[in-house]
Parts: structure tokens; C-alpha cells; sequence
């Protein structure tokens, strides 16, 4: 039966043969290439709202995206129709992108609006000899890192405050750069360090920009405590550098 319906999706995809999330005129989106086959499954024009625009590069495990319109097609049939269009074959190749899953949720709901925070990783490869198949799927580092003392400096970033040092510029326009972070943790994994971190929410490039600086005080660069003074600062420039985008998963979005 035809109706009005309002679904959201859980989405998975390899950010590497993407220009992002946000759908860009002439370039290849995963917003832009979801919305062509959801149109085509649904019988109607359709417009994804993501909860995270993530970057070039970036993954994502646990992206959610909204989008509303009179269909005859059940959630679950959305789900199956368009993973098989992105499978190209009913023999489950695995492609780029896939529906974790599809709810129908109350009219009015919204995937950017109505989500209460956000979990990312970051995967650091930390040995002298680089991967050549891991290159787009982690920040490779060869130095080595001191994963407590990055642990003792993520320790600083949990609670509520202004994190404009971690702000990129080219973002888009912020009214608060006051944040809340819950959890920030650091774990040495065999010859990964893989940062963890959920908040409320995030600024531009924030996660990449933290990571950056935690890398320079896992390789001895900086002390622990001087995230508390480049906090305090509010300034991009007294922070580290911007780590590359391949290492940063979408875990989660809370709702």
C-alpha cells in the first residue's frame, strides 16, 4: 500500500572512492550514489539527510541518513532491493557501500537533528614497515608511540568545553564551539593504536585534529599536559597537525 513513510538507514561504506559524503555536483558522493538507486527502489525522488558529513576518505560503519515520501516498498524491502543493486548480483559481491539496515520511524523524525552523539575510531598502524594494503584504511606511523602517554592527554579532552583548537577553517559557520566529549580513549592494539572517541557532537576535522596532536605527544614531541594549555589557547595553530582522513571510521550515531 502506498503511504507516507519516513525511514531511516544505518549505512556502511569504504570511504576511498568517494568525495565525501555530501552530495557535490560532479563528483562521486555516497550520498549522491545512495540517492539515485533509493530513487529508482522507491518510486520517488529521493533526499538523504546524513547525520555526519563525513570527508573524502573517511568510513563509515554506522552512518545514519533520513528520508521521507510516499512509497508502496516496506523498510525491509528498501534494505534488500538496494544491496543487491549495490551487490550488482544477488551472490552478495561485496561493493562499497551497504544498508546496515531500514526503519521506519514516526513522520518528522530526522537523522541529523534528532541524534544525541556520535562515536568515532582512528586507526593507527605503529611499526617501521608500512602496509600497502592498508594504506587506505589507516594513518600509518613509524616512529614509536607511547599509547599511555596519549591515553594520560585524552584523558584532558573528556567533558564539555570550547574546542575551537581542533576547529579546521573551511568548515561550516559554527555558533558554539563548546562541545561535550563522554569518552576518549587510546588502546594499543598488536601494531595498531586505535583512538576511540563519542561525543555529542563535532567540529570540523576535530577527531583528525586531535588525533594529529596525540600522535606528537605519543612520539615525544609534547608532554600529556599540554593539551590542557592548547585547550585553554583556543587556537588551531597551537594544536598539532591534521591527521589524514583514511584512519577515521563512523562507528555509531546515538539516538
Amino acid at each position: 500500500m502506498v503511504e507516507e513513510k519516513n525511514i531511516l538507514l544505518t549505512i556502511a561504506y569504504d570511504g576511498t572512492g568517494f568525495s565525501g559524503w555530501q552530495r557535490q555536483p560532479r563528483a562521486r558522493t555516497v550520498c549522491g550514489e545512495l540517492e539515485g538507486l533509493l530513487s529508482a527502489v522507491c518510486g520517488i525522488p529521493v533526499e538523504l539527510f546524513g547525520a555526519s558529513r563525513t570527508d573524502a576518505g573517511v568510513h563509515a560503519r554506522g552512518q545514519s541518513a533520513s528520508f521521507s515520501g510516499r512509497m508502496g516498498i516496506p523498510a525491509t524491502g528498501i534494505e534488500r532491493a538496494v544491496n543487491d543493486a549495490l551487490s550488482q548480483n544477488r551472490l552478495e559481491r561485496v561493493g562499497e557501500i551497504r544498508i546496515v539496515s531500514a526503519l521506519e520511524k514516526p513522520m518528522g523524525f530526522h537523522a541529523r537533528y534528532d541524534a544525541k552523539g556520535k562515536r568515532y575510531s582512528y586507526r593507527i598502524r605503529n611499526t617501521g614497515r608500512a602496509d600497502l594494503f592498508l594504506r587506505n584504511y589507516c594513518y600509518q606511523v613509524a616512529e614509536p608511540l607511547d599509547a599511555d602517554a596519549m591515553q594520560e592527554a585524552a584523558s584532558f579532552l573528556v567533558g564539555e568545553q570550547d574546542f575551537r583548537c581542533f576547529l579546521s577553517a573551511g568548515g561550516n559557520p559554527q555558533k558554539t564551539t563548546v562541545r561535550r566529549i563522554d569518552s576518549c580513549s587510546v588502546e594499543k592494539q598488536d601494531d595498531e593504536i586505535v583512538l576511540t572517541v563519542s561525543g555529542t557532537g563535532f567540529l570540523y576535522h576535530m577527531v583528525r585534529n586531535i588525533t594529529g596532536t596525540l600522535v606528537e605527544i605519543g612520539s615525544g614531541k609534547r608532554l600529556p599536559a599540554e593539551i590542557k594549555r592548547i585547550l585553554e589557547s583556543r587556537e588551531r595553530s597551537k594544536a598539532g597537525h591534521t591527521a589524514p582522513p583514511q584512519g577515521l571510521y563512523l562507528e555509531e550515531v546515538y539516538y
